[in-house]
C-alpha cells in the first residue's frame, strides 16, 4: 500500500470532471475513493484479481516500466493506469503476446474515453476497499513502454495461473490419496 504524493495528487484531480472539487474532497478526506474519467489523462486496463496481482508481481521485481496500479479488493479486479491513447497498441501486443505464447487472449476492460474508474484516495488504510498498489507520484518518461511490459506479463501471468489450475485441476485426485494415506499413517 502506497500514499500518493502531492503531484499524483493533483494529476489524479485533472481526470476528475471538477479537479478542484476532486481537491477539496481529498482534502477533507484523504481516505475517500473518487470517480474520475479515463481518457483525458489515463487509460486503465483493468484485469481479475489473482491475474493482476501476478502481473503486478512480475513487473515489479523484474524492475520493468509500471504506471500506477490500483485495487478494488470487493469486486477482485486490479486497475493499470496506461498513457491515454494506448488501446489500439495494447490490444495488438496482447494478441502478438498471446500468439508468440500460444496462449488464448486473456480478458480484461480497457477503460479509455467515456469509461470512469473509481480511484482510491492519496491516504489508505489497510482494509479499505479501495487502494493503491502503485501510487501515482513522479511523471514517467517510460509511459511508451509501459503498455508493451504490461502486455507481455499480463499474458504471461494468465498463461501461468492457468497451467497451474490445470495442474491442480488434473493432480486432484492424486493430491487426496497422497492426504488420505498420510492420515493412516499418523494415526497409527
Amino acid at each position: 500500500m502506497e500514499r500518493v504524493t502531492r503531484l499524483g495528487i493533483q494529476w489524479l484531480s485533472l481526470a476528475a470532471d471538477d479537479p478542484l472539487a476532486c481537491h477539496a474532497a481529498w482534502s477533507d478526506n484523504p481516505r475517500q475513493p473518487y470517480l474520475l474519467a479515463a481518457g483525458r489523462i489515463f487509460d486503465v486496463v483493468v484485469v481479475e484479481e489473482r491475474v493482476g496481482l501476478e502481473t503486478f508481481d512480475q513487473l515489479r521485481r523484474r524492475k520493468l516500466p509500471l504506471g500506477p496500479v490500483m485495487a478494488d479488493w470487493a469486486s477482485r479486479q486490479i486497475g493499470f493506469f496506461l498513457p491515454t491513447r494506448s488501446e489500439k497498441k495494447f490490444a495488438k501486443l496482447v494478441v502478438h503476446e498471446s500468439a508468440r505464447n500460444n496462449s488464448p487472449v486473456p480478458a480484461y476492460r480497457y477503460l479509455s474515453h467515456g469509461g470512469h474508474v473509481v480511484a482510491p484516495g492519496p491516504m489508505m488504510l489497510s482494509g479499505d476497499r479501495y487502494e493503491w498498489l502503485r501510487a501515482p507520484g513522479k511523471r514517467s518518461k517510460q509511459g511508451y513502454l509501459r503498455g508493451s511490459a504490461l502486455a507481455a506479463m499480463f499474458v504471461s501471468a494468465s498463461a501461468l495461473l492457468a497451467c497451474a489450475d490445470r495442474y491442480s485441476e488434473e493432480n486432484q485426485p492424486a493430491a487426496e490419496e497422497q492426504r488420505a494415506g498420510e492420515e493412516v499413517t499418523h494415526a497409527r
